[in-house]
Formats: C-alpha cells, sequence, structure tokens
C-alpha cells in the first residue's frame, strides 16, 4: 500500500507542531512542510524580545477565552483538547522547562528563542519531517475522483497530497488568500492587530523610551478602554495597554482609518473628579515646596515635568500659589490627557491579523474543513487573534495539536481500510 502523504503549508510555530506531532502520532505516514522563505519559525525567533513568550500561566479555560477579541467561543472548546498544561509538559518532556514571570507570561528558562526552536526542529528531524524551504504554494486544488490534493508552487514544482494543513500565518490583504477562496472558504477580511499608535508632531515623543507602569487609556468616542505599562516612543504610544487597544480595537481602529483621539490618565488611581476631591489635602502637604520639586504622584520625572510645562505651571512654582485655572488645567493632563492618532506603527515582534478563515466552516474537535474532508487548518490563518502575552502562541499549539490528532484518525482509518 502506498505511503500516505500529509503536507503542511507554513513553517511557523503552527505548523511545526502540526508536523511534528502528526508524524509522532502516525509514524507510517510522510509528513512535508512548506516554508515559502528562507527561514524556519521566525516568529518564534524574535517574540519577546528574543527570549519566545510561549504561553501565559492562565489556567482556567474560560478565563483564558477572553483573551481573545476574535475567536475567544471557538477555542473555549479547542482548549478542552490541548491547553496550558499540556503546552507545559510537551516541552518539558522534550527537555525544555518554562518560567513564569509576574505578569503571567511563560519563557523558556534558559530565556532564548533558540531553545524553542531547537526542540522543534530536533523533533521534525526525530520523526524524519521532510522540510522544503523557499517553496510559496500558489495553488491547491482538490481531486475529487480520488480525493487527493494537487499542490503547486511559485516555481512550477508539483505535489500530491492525501491531507493538506494549511498554517501558513494570516495575510494582510484579501487579495492574497484567493488561492484559499478558490478551496470554497469564505474569508473574512483582515485588519492589522497589535500595532502602535502613530502622533507625528507631539511633544509628548521627545520623551521616547520613558514607560508607565500603569496608565489607562480610552478611545474617544468608543467603548474601548484598556489599562496597563505604557511606553512613549519616538512616534507616540507604545506598551502593553497601546497593544492590548489595538487588538480589541482592531476593526472599529481600521475603519476609522488609524485617525482618532484618546485620553491618557497617568495616574488610574484617580479619575478627574477623585482627584479634584484630594487636591486640597495634596496641596497643603506640600505648601511652600515647588511644583518641579515635589512630584508626589510617583510619575517619571521628566513626564512630570512636561505635564507642568503642559498645564502652563513653571517648575518652580510653589504649590501654595497654584491658580485656579492652573489646577484644574494640570488635573486635566494627569487624569485624561488628549492625544490626537494619526496612523499606527506595525509592533513586529507580536504582528497579528485580525481575520482569516470563518470558523464556523471549521470543525473545532478536529480542525478539518467542514467543505473538504482532509483540509486542515492550523494558527493565524485562523479568524482567531489574542493579544499579547503568549496567547496567539497557545492558539498555535492547540491547534496544531488538534489538527494532527485529526489526521492522525483518518490515518489510522486509511491504514485500516
Amino acid at each position: 500500500m502506498k505511503q500516505k502523504h500529509l503536507v503542511i503549508v507554513g513553517g511557523g510555530a503552527a505548523g511545526f507542531f502540526t508536523a511534528v506531532n502528526a508524524a509522532a502520532m502516525s509514524p507510517g505516514i510522510k509528513v512535508t512542510l512548506l516554508e515559502k522563505t528562507g527561514k524556519l519559525l521566525s516568529k518564534v525567533r524574535v517574540s519577546g524580545g528574543g527570549r519566545c513568550n510561549v504561553t501565559h500561566a492562565c489556567f482556567d479555560i474560560a478565563e483564558m477565552s477572553k483573551r481573545y477579541p476574535r475567536g475567544g467561543n471557538f477555542l473555549k472548546k479547542a482548549f478542552h483538547h490541548f491547553f496550558t498544561r499540556d503546552t507545559i509538559d510537551w516541552f518539558e518532556q522534550r527537555g525544555v522547562k518554562l518560567k513564569t514571570e509576574q505578569d503571567g507570561r511563560m519563557f523558556p528558562q534558559s530565556n532564548s528563542s533558540e531553545t524553542i526552536v531547537e526542540c522543534l526542529i530536533r523533533e521534525a528531524n526525530r520523526f524524519g519531517v521532510e522540510i522544503k524551504m523557499n517553496t510559496e504554494v500558489k495553488d491547491i486544488l482538490k481531486n475529487n475522483e480520488n480525493g487527493r490534493f494537487n499542490i503547486s508552487s511559485a516555481d512550477g514544482a508539483q505535489l500530491i497530497a492525501d491531507w493538506v494543513c494549511i498554517a501558513c500565518g494570516g495575510f494582510p490583504k484579501l487579495s492574497r488568500f484567493l488561492w484559499l477562496r478558490q478551496l470554497g472558504h469564505t474569508i473574512v477580511e483582515p485588519v492589522p492587530s497589535l500595532f502602535t499608535f502613530n502622533m507625528p508632531g507631539n511633544a509628548i515623543t521627545h520623551l521616547m523610551g520613558i514607560s508607565v507602569e500603569e496608565a489607562q487609556v480610552k478611545v474617544a468616542g468608543t467603548r474601548l478602554e484598556e489599562k496597563g505599562p505604557l511606553l512613549i516612543t519616538h512616534w507616540g504610544l507604545s506598551g502593553p495597554v497601546i497593544l492590548r487597544l489595538s487588538a480589541w480595537g482592531a476593526r472599529i481602529l481600521a475603519e476609522k482609518n488609524y485617525a482618532f483621539d484618546i485620553h491618557v490618565n497617568w495616574l488610574p488611581a484617580y479619575t478627574e473628579h477623585s482627584l479634584r476631591e484630594a487636591w486640597n489635602a495634596i496641596r497643603l502637604r506640600h505648601a511652600g515646596g515647588s511644583l518641579g520639586g515635589r512630584n508626589t504622584f510617583g510619575l517619571p520625572a521628566r513626564l512630570w515635568e512636561y505635564l507642568l510645562q503642559q498645564s502652563g505651571i513653571p517648575a518652580s512654582q510653589r504649590w501654595d500659589e497654584l491658580q485656579a485655572k492652573q489646577q484644574n488645567s494640570l488635573i486635566l493632563h494627569l487624569t485624561a490627557q488628549k492625544f490626537s492618532v494619526k496612523g499606527k506603527t506595525t509592533f513586529k515582534e507580536e504582528f497579528v491579523t485580525a481575520g482569516g478563515i470563518y470558523l464556523p466552516e471549521i470543525d473545532v474537535n478536529t480542525m478539518q474543513s467542514r467543505k473538504h474532508t482532509g483540509l486542515f487548518f492550523a494558527g493565524e490563518i485562523l479568524d482567531v487573534d489574542g493579544i499579547t502575552g503568549g496567547f496567539n502562541f497557545q492558539h498555535a499549539w492547540t491547534s496544531g495539536w488538534i489538527a494532527a490528532s485529526g489526521i492522525g484518525k483518518l490515518a489510522q482509518s486509511a491504514c485500516g481500510s
């Protein structure tokens, strides 16, 4: 009987995880992985500043599912098959121990993404996965007579597969999905997620490199609001709070063509109202001291000086000489400073696309297409995306493992027949 052939499109986290698990679960099949570039696992290498944020230390399925702006309900079912604990165990069984940081992100103890890359490549070699680099898939056609797939690559090469798993990541433009639409699948239009906010020419960009441990950011005219660490950059604002906002607001902000206003509360322990109520006590406490010398809120010194300037207050001015107009201006700048955002910058390490294969067309228990038996999907090509913190990788491991299991069942059935 001719050896059955699985072809996986995409050499990233989801593609590799599908390949190595399918090869391990179904030792009789041939597994070929196609990667369009000359690099394998490129996102794994750069994630988390080169440390690879493997997953997040959340062990409650309902809670974890809330970290995905799109696809949370789909993952709520998928996580019952392969979840955080399974990811930790899978890597530990292969000699890679993970550690948890204070914010819940999990990294290899080595603090190097190469540990994860080497582990996956070692597993691929161990189970004889064939890897073809610089092979861009242009077309996949199903032969309805024998149920097999004909795969054409950009260099004119042809492959025939019994099963195919698409794990090539997301595409920024709808036109790039044409070869998948030809298979009859619906594509949810892609838009960027996880990006930073550009504020060209704004005075705050002179404070680039300054970070605040916790700030609250709202997008004006929407219900979008997040709280968390904020980083000032030479082009605008970044950091986890901004990236989370961009993920939850991916479609809304795309509709606004990335031109909108935000309000930043540098002191999220206060509202404008509660700070006004506390102000007299704060003022009395510092009385004769200068505002520049008494940074009572613990903000970075340069940020505090900037906020004083924006409020029209000289750093040398004494607290007890503060005029009502200056006081009002400072309270507003501290709790609801307005910025106009004009454009975005891709956050390269974590770049994710919202959109992709329409989830009702996928069987969550196998990751198999409901349109074609033998066609599977894993990773970001699906209309699933998470916020930063290891959530997108957990989706890659989960969907890859389920796809490998689904393929294994078909392989078992084929070998038994």
